[in-house]
């Protein structure tokens, strides 16, 4: 198709030579928009003003998205009024509308110029933003951080990548209603309880339908109960599934389980890494870092070293990360390494990032919820992150959590769509130990027993389901948790 010559209007920019750009598109495709209004609507859908070269063609298209969104018709006539006075119209010769309108062919093709134009903003979008990297890069300056240049840098081509999606958040109903069966096509897939992520758990999965994408999760407890050991068991088997999965042929995304990102604020990378390896080869991870194990029970953990050194799980323990710090690893993380769950251990040590919000924790802690429930949206993958609890749960006779036990429960409760407390009775009871021989040892005794390795996870908030308690054991030896011999569920959290 050839597109007649027009006329060169003023306020072209003064690099166009080296930028990428395509002005006879830009013509052809103001020129059909104004031949057919009907065109504007997809073509909005797609462009934006600034994703034109020239400013003249931004303006225009500006002027033909207001004239139709009034439900007026946008032609040459119409629109030249508007034009007059206008700074980029003034060199421009008068008869400039109607010519973008003499090539009536180039309707045909008005939905591959706006894919090109919208392509070519984005390469001048990378041009600009590799600009700016290298003059940052060459500020040597005794103020200058280089790694918060490195995560400037990342956030900006990350931006400029997800630029890609240019069909928009708004889905219609039908394909809004087929990811709601392929959600429950694979649940009956599965067993008929698992629908998102399995946590590896049975019992939890029957309660959640595993982790969902885009949701944030919450997992909190007071120190001791468990809370790091859970969610490295549920990172773990995640991670397990996945390649087990892809073993047995089975499509990433056809998969339950995933790849993870695990940021460990608290634990080092190794300190976790022991706590997989002794859960695997069944060793007290006390044992094992200490040294205190035998050469048979080393070889386990050779064999479960080797059977794991491919396992999707990758770990960041960089300390004091703020929490824009973490959406950029993240991002980072899924795009080069596909990762579809993420576990942040915990929350009230990551920092806001904005200066002010040091004086305000909550308002830090709002900054931080927030913050990862846009990046679960974002990635569409869950997010599992820790939380401490407040005293207050100590100066209660029933230990077991309540929602507001959370720290700073407020925004945490709110932004989050599940919210899980980590219990265990027997750790309470060893502290009310009577003295042996007493009355009342005997009694303590056998209730010890009774509860010994119990644990729950209560449900305390669930935007999918019910809430309730879920019953587990722990092994302290090896810090895992495992589901009951008995699937009985205890009466729901009222």
């Amino acid at each position: 198709m050839s597109i007649t010559p027009l006329r060169k209007p003023a306020a072209e920019p003064t690099d166009s030579a080296t930028l990428p750009q395509n002005i006879e598109a830009e013509r052809a495709l103001l020129g059909a928009m104004m031949i057919d209004n009907r065109l504007v609507e997809d073509v909005q859908v797609k462009l934006r003003a600034e994703h034109f070269f020239l400013p003249l063609h931004r303006r225009i298209f500006e002027l033909i998205l207001r004239v139709v969104d009034r439900n007026q018709i946008a032609t040459p006539v119409t629109l030249r009024p508007m034009l007059f006075g206008d700074p980029e119209f003034a060199d421009t010769d008068t008869n400039y509308l109607t010519e973008l309108t003499q090539n009536a062919g180039v309707m045909i093709a008005a939905s591959d110029f706006a894919s090109q134009l919208y392509d070519l903003a984005l390469l001048r979008e990378l041009v600009q933003v590799g600009r700016e990297m290298v003059i940052s890069a060459t500020d040597t300056s005794q103020d200058v951080d280089p790694q918060a240049k490195v995560q400037e840098a990342e956030m900006a081509l990350y931006k400029v990548a997800e630029q890609g999606e240019v069909t928009g958040s708004v889905k219609d109903f039908k394909s809004s209603a087929m990811l709601a069966v392929n959600m429950a096509e694979r649940a009956i897939k599965s067993g008929g309880s698992l629908s998102g992520i399995t946590t590896g758990l049975d019992a939890l999965n029957t309660k959640l339908g595993g982790l969902h994408r885009s949701d944030l999760i919450i997992l909190a407890g007071r120190p001791a109960m468990g809370k790091t050991a859970l969610a490295t068991n549920i990172a773990f088997s995640a991670a397990q599934r996945l390649m087990k999965d892809k073993d047995f042929g089975t499509a990433p995304t056809e998969s339950a389980g995933a790849g993870v990102a695990f940021f460990s604020l608290e634990m080092s990378a190794d300190q976790l890494a022991t706590r997989i390896l002794a859960e695997q080869s069944n060793l007290s991870s006390e044992a094992l870092r200490m040294g205190k194990i035998s050469q048979s029970e080393f070889r386990n953990l050779a064999r479960a070293a080797a059977e794991l050194e491919n396992l999707p799980l990758y770990i960041d323990d960089t300390p004091g990360l703020t929490i824009a710090a973490l959406r950029t690893r993240a991002r980072r993380l899924k795009r080069q390494r596909g990762i579809g769950l993420i576990v942040v251990d915990y929350l009230q040590l990551l920092q806001g990032s904005s200066k002010t919000s040091s004086e305000n924790r909550v308002q830090e802690i709002s900054e931080i919820t927030r913050g990862l429930k846009t990046l679960a949206k974002e990635l569409n993958v869950p997010v599992l992150a820790l939380s401490q609890l407040s005293r207050a749960v100590e100066q209660r006779e029933d230990k077991r959590p309540l929602l507001s036990d959370l720290r700073e429960s407020g925004t945490i409760e709110q932004d989050s769509d599940i919210v899980m407390f980590v219990y265990r009775e027997e750790y309470y009871h060893a502290a009310k130990k009577p003295e042996d021989g007493s009355e009342k040892f005997q009694a303590w005794l056998e209730k010890a027993h009774r509860i010994e390795g119990r644990a729950e996870v209560v449900i305390a908030k669930q935007r999918h389901g019910a809430t309730g308690i879920v019953p587990l054991m722990f092994h302290k030896m090896t810090t895992k948790f495992s589901d009951l011999a008995e699937d009985a569920y205890l009466p729901d959290v009222h």
